[in-house]
């Protein structure tokens, strides 16, 4: 069992999903990506994780509706969830905030910036403290 941070990212763009997880993988985190709900689902049937990275433009179900189907999931009702889009507006803002984001991150954004706003909540886990 990796003692990394495990990550879902769910992401329909594929070369966003796959520059994301490099960057994170980088920076020493275990990161998985899905495209769709179904695909987060069966990710979260099988894994925990420590913070979820969702999109907010999602075909066919919203960043939104997919934060709503992992909370479902006993264990990863708390997990720390940071919602991302090229749409921040403020409506979007507070419905990600609503639903307990703890980050909300415009896109397209800068990597070193992503990185260390994603560390600052890992940081804040008392397993990688």
């Amino acid at each position: 069992m990796s003692d990394k941070p495990r990550i879902l990212v769910v992401e329909d763009e594929t070369s966003v999903a796959m520059m994301i997880v490099f960057l994170l993988t980088r920076a020493g985190c275990d990161a998985q990506s899905a495209w769709n709900l179904e695909q987060a689902l069966q990710l979260a049937h099988t894994h925990e994780f420590d913070l979820m990275v969702l999109d907010i433009n999602i075909p066919a179900a919203s960043g939104f509706t997919i934060c709503q189907g992992l909370r479902q999931f006993p264990h990863l009702k708390d997990t720390p969830v940071i919602f991302m889009s090229g749409c921040a507006t403020i409506e979007n803002q507070q419905r990600a905030f609503a639903l307990g984001a703890v980050d909300f991150i415009e896109k397209p954004f800068d990597a070193k910036d992503f990185i260390r706003r994603i560390k600052s909540r890992i940081n804040s886990l008392p397993a990688y403290a």
